[in-house]
């Protein structure tokens, strides 16, 4: 416990792997990195760059002073010159050429690229692992029926398995939205104070082949295979909005799966892991309360709503550069990558430990099934003699007489009402029949089995361990 303000995301929600992703010392070592990859290209390509003032260089990649940096910092009100200085006091015989022909959008923007990249990267194995949890359980209840709902009110029968095709849908939509963003995901390299390139024109006498080749290896030596065509001093924000975008899509995913959960856990049909010695309310000691699909709610909507920063900022940069997207992308981004993290371990331990409780499913597709049976019986009757639409009107008047019955708490007396009808001339029993749930359910098993043989190849060499959440 601290006695300053620490964000939620790093102290409650967010994995190991992330908080060191977005550390200041993970962001720093790539600022250096970067710069020895200038250097290198820029010796490769001639310039009076030795190769000891790149080893030194390389040698000093972790050992960072940050109290050194923020006391330039705070002296020149520059945070990549405080840390250019200070990278020199730890490679003095690199100090003169260290950032050479560079803005600092060189070191901010690529490092940024970089480490944006490896977290999209992460996220998709986090994403792969709700989808072979999802499919798993799609496949074991494939085939039990469960009452649909459209509207929140009673509709036909769907399989419990069906539903959660509906869930991991979305989320194969997510996967191939990411894998897209992560495919077309350019590198901005060294492009000068305008995007212009014309430091490195002087540098190189005019050379534009040895300013192209010098981008081509410090992207290469990044694992970026193109660059932005064109730039302004920054890579365009258009792509922080993209990037914000995917993970806002993987909240609404996450929102629309664990809102689901809640609603089922409350007719107490489907439940959430509750572990051994859970509190459920501090004042009722017998609330299972559906906390951590709560939880995925809340932190969903914190990044949708993060997303708009990005839309905002792409909007409002002027001409070639403007600063008023710095502080904002210094929170938008990070606390956006560490919410779709915390948000999807969530989501991988509530995927791996639903609760279907049979009995309960069992009793609510009984409770309605004698409604839900009435255009077989309809049928059935016409079958026999009837009049369809003298049928269907006896129905309908059966069935508000039956509904009343309910709300005054009686059992379904509707197939009772129906056999008293001579029109149907069907007895109950033979009006009892008729109440398979399975023949009431479609294609659902089929439509499971078809969509899962579609998307077990993305998830064949899925390593599915149990996320284990924070508090």
């Amino acid at each position: 416990m601290t006695n300053k303000y620490e964000s939620p995301l790093s102290s409650r929600y967010a994995s190991a792997y992330m908080l060191d992703l977005f550390s200041a010392q993970t962001r720093i070592r790539t600022w250096r990195r970067l710069w020895v990859a200038l250097a290198r290209a820029e010796h490769n390509l001639g310039l009076n760059i030795t190769e000891e003032q790149i080893r030194e260089m390389e040698a000093h990649l972790d050992d960072i002073d940050f109290e050194c940096a923020a006391r330039r910092e705070k002296e020149v009100r520059h945070d990549v010159m405080a840390h250019v200085y200070t990278y020199g006091q730890a490679a003095p015989s690199a100090a003169g050429i260290i950032h050479l022909g560079a803005t600092s959008c060189y070191v901010t923007d690529n490092a940024d690229l970089v480490i944006y990249r490896d977290g999209l990267t992460y996220l998709r194995g986090e994403l792969l692992k709700v989808i072979a949890n999802l499919a798993d359980f799609a496949e074991k209840y494939k085939s039990l029926p469960t009452l649909g709902y459209t509207h929140y009110q009673p509709a036909q029968l769907v399989t419990v398995g069906k539903r959660a095709t509906l869930w991991l849908q979305d989320f194969v939509t997510d996967l191939e939205e990411l894998d897209f963003v992560v495919e077309h995901l350019p590198f901005l390299g060294c492009r000068g104070t305008t995007g212009t390139e014309a430091s490195f024109m002087e540098l190189f006498d005019g050379d534009e082949s040895k300013i192209r080749e010098m981008n081509r290896q410090i992207c290469e030596e990044f694992g970026f295979t193109k660059i932005f065509p064109v730039c302004g001093q920054t890579y365009p924000r258009k792509l922080d909005s993209r990037i914000l975008n995917v993970l806002s899509s993987i909240a609404q995913s996450c929102y629309r799966m664990a809102n689901d959960i809640r609603l089922l856990q409350h007719d107490r049909q489907v439940e959430e892991p509750f572990e051994k010695n859970q509190i459920g309310s501090s004042a009722m000691p017998y609330k299972r309360n559906p906390m951590r699909s709560e939880r995925i709610c809340s932190l969903s909507r914190y990044l949708m709503a993060d997303a708009s920063n990005a839309a905002m900022t792409a909007s409002v940069q002027w001409l070639e550069r403007t600063l008023d997207d710095s502080a904002n992308r210094r929170i938008s981004l990070p606390e956006g990558f560490l919410c779709a993290d915390a948000i999807l371990r969530l989501a991988q331990n509530v995927s791996d430990g639903l609760v279907v409780n049979e009995k309960i499913v069992e009793r609510t597709v009984n409770e309605y099934l004698p409604f839900i049976a009435t255009e077989n019986i309809m049928m059935e009757g016409v079958r026999r003699g009837g009049n369809r639409q003298e049928l269907h009107e006896i129905i309908r008047e059966c069935s508000m007489k039956a509904t009343a019955n309910m709300k005054n708490g009686l059992p379904c007396n509707l197939l009772s009402l129906l056999a008293g009808e001579p029109a149907f001339h069907m007895t109950e029993e033979e009006l009892t029949a008729a109440l398979d749930p399975s023949a009431y359910i479609g294609r659902c098993p089929a439509q499971v089995e078809e969509f899962l043989a579609e998307i077990r190849p993305l998830i064949k060499d899925v390593r599915k361990d149990t996320a284990e959440i924070n508090l």
